[in-house]
């Protein structure tokens, strides 16, 4: 019984754990000078051939996220940074 108990609460912490790590990550996403260049310094590290459609996406989205940031659209800057990052990382 508590074998059954400690292997079904360790299958769902296994897929809760996802779920946390992408609050986290969204959390750590803001729209402000030093966010920008941290993701621009990540996307110029995507040298890999095989990743130019990942970093245009993303490249599009960080341009759409710094006129949103111009425009002081909070909102619609963090949605595109939150956009830039879902491209890089797309498997």
């Amino acid at each position: 019984m508590f074998k059954t108990t400690l292997a079904a609460a360790a299958l769902t912490m296994a897929f809760l754990q996802p779920v946390f790590a992408e609050d986290a990550m969204k959390a750590d996403v803001k729209c402000d000078e030093a966010s920008m260049m941290k993701m621009q310094t990540e996307m110029d590290a995507m040298t890999d051939p095989a990743m130019k459609d990942k970093k245009d996406m993303a490249k599009n989205e960080m341009d759409m996220a710094k006129e949103s940031m111009k425009a002081d659209k909070k909102d619609d800057c963090m949605m595109h940074m939150d956009g830039a990052m879902k491209a890089m990382s797309k498997g």
